[in-house]
């Protein structure tokens, strides 16, 4: 999609579509009084039928409008103009895709950047519609054996929107305009490409696949280092527990380690870490076959690291950063991972194995103290890690755990500011005990109760020397079933956001 910003008389843009708002009880905007006065009152006279309110959600299509250039006129409506927010502002985005998506036109102006949104600045709303207008269009469309136009015709696509302007009455604010539609490009780019990865199927996205879209993201950025290391390597390092997860794959682990650098070397760098289990059976504790195709999603959290870095890369941003991806493969065989096994951890500590299926906090745990070396000033792992978050929390709010109460404050703005939100889970030490061992130093499930809580609290042992932050994606990193399934990107929104704030701490 190529986005650009506009100003002028409105009424005389040749356009196939221009949006307007409309705010309660069909209160005008500044755009829509332009385009009723040179429509001679035509649009109030149709709004006055009372098709429209002006509420939230609502929204008019009108064709061939008296005196004006364009084509169609969309009239959307946000509610009371003084309480609008970030949760309706995107509303009315999702309003304004899900009219025009069926509509065979090519190009679009949008006025809804000079929409009052609290203390948002136009750079932000041109942000968040430019991710808005991404996410509602994206497809994922390289396992379809058709071609583009066979896709068309079966009606899977009717896509044809390629351009799409914002439009503003003050020019002065046409440079804050491209400042956010560049920086919603760069997070747009980032999201796709988590997107793809996590989208494709298990047989193509292995490990070995993981390991080599992080060296093709290195590759096309000199400020990001992309290193593996192999199974034999993780062997010598001692992480039993990565190990003990992948060993019953014939699809061989990989740890890859990505360093991305936009300051002076001398900065020491904040850390995000991803689960990357490219397929999730349960290995021995074997999952119920009814929806285990949604496991390919288990590696949501490795996407959106290279998501990340492939963001802040494209901004330039000015901080370093290491992604870490724990990818491996979990699967059950004759080699495979027994219930009631014991293995050594990176950090020396034992963990005694009662449930295979609760494998990515053993590929974490050892991620976590690798990172120990580079000493990051902040740690934030990102996982398809429970169940029972997604109980907990649903599919709005990834579950936010945390070592530091500031992080988590700082990552719970980040999340408001990009409505990629979190909800803060406790991880007091009253849990602990339901993870006891009578033969090692822990178990490495807690039970059925607060099962999210305790499998936070495993990973809390390993993250005592630094900063740490846990989300929980399971409820948010994918969405639906049947045709309607697909990652959705989160949390990389938040995370850039995250990133962004520290980045101009230093400034």
């Amino acid at each position: 999609m190529e986005y650009s910003a506009r100003s002028g008389s409105l009424e005389k843009q040749r356009s196939q579509c221009i949006v307007v708002p409309v705010f309660k009880n069909n209160e005008m905007s500044a755009q829509a009084k332009k385009l009723d006065a040179a429509s001679q009152g035509q649009i109030r006279k149709i709004l006055n039928r009372g098709d429209i309110r002006g509420k939230s959600g609502q929204s008019l299509l009108l064709h061939d409008v008296r005196n004006i250039n364009a084509q169609r006129v969309l009239i959307v409506g946000l509610g009371d103009r003084e309480s609008i927010d970030t949760t309706r502002f995107i509303n009315a985005v999702r309003t304004v895709i899900t009219r025009i998506k069926p509509l065979s036109i090519t190009n679009m102006i949008c006025c809804l950047t000079d929409v009052p949104c609290g203390d948002k600045s136009i750079s932000w709303k041109t942000l968040r519609q430019v991710e808005q207008f991404e996410n509602g269009f994206y497809q994922y469309l390289d396992m379809k054996g058709k071609s583009a136009a066979d896709v068309e015709t079966a009606g899977n696509t009717g896509n044809t929107l390629a351009r799409i302007d914002f439009f503003t009455s003050d020019r002065s604010t046409m440079k804050e305009i491209k400042n956010g539609i560049n920086r919603g490009s760069a997070l747009a780019e980032g999201l796709a490409l988590a997107k793809d990865i996590a989208n494709t199927p298990a047989n193509i996205c292995t490990p070995a696949y993981l390991a080599e879209q992080a060296v093709q993201l290195a590759s096309r950025f000199e400020s990001i280092e992309a290193s593996v290391l192999e199974e034999k390597d993780m062997e010598e390092m001692g992480m039993g527990a990565f190990l003990s997860v992948s060993q019953g794959s014939e699809q061989p682990g990989k740890l890859v380690i990505l360093h991305y650098r936009g300051t002076d070397d001398s900065v020491k760098p904040h850390a995000i870490v991803g689960k990357g289990i490219t397929f999730d059976t349960g290995g021995i504790s074997l999952k119920p076959g009814a929806g285990m195709h949604e496991m390919i999603y288990d590696m949501c959290g490795a996407a959106s690291v290279l998501g990340t870095l492939a963001t802040i890369a494209r901004q330039a941003l000015a901080i370093n950063v290491v992604g870490v991806l724990a990818a491996a493969e979990n699967m059950p065989s004759g080699v495979a991972s027994r219930p009631g096994d014991i293995v050594n951890t990176l950090s020396g500590q034992t963990v005694e194995i009662l449930n295979t299926d609760a494998e990515g906090r053993l590929v974490l745990c050892d991620a976590l103290t690798c990172i120990e070396k580079f000493e990051p000033v902040s740690v934030i792992d990102i996982a398809t890690l429970t169940g029972g978050c997604v109980v907990a929390l649903g599919r709005v709010a990834t579950g936010l755990f945390c070592n530091d109460d500031q992080l988590a404050r700082q990552l719970s703005e980040a999340g408001e500011d990009t409505y990629d939100r979190v909800w803060r889970l406790p991880i007091w030490e009253e849990y602990q005990p339901q993870l006891a061992s009578a033969f090692a130093d822990m178990a490495n499930v807690g039970g059925r109760e607060a099962s999210s809580i305790t499998a936070a609290c495993f990973l809390a042992r390993f993250t005592k020397k630094y900063r740490w932050a846990h989300l929980d994606i399971a409820g948010t990193g994918f969405q639906g079933s049947g045709s309607n399934k697909g990652s959705t990107g989160r949390p990389i929104p938040l995370l850039t956001q995250y990133l962004d704030d520290r980045a101009a701490e230093t400034e």
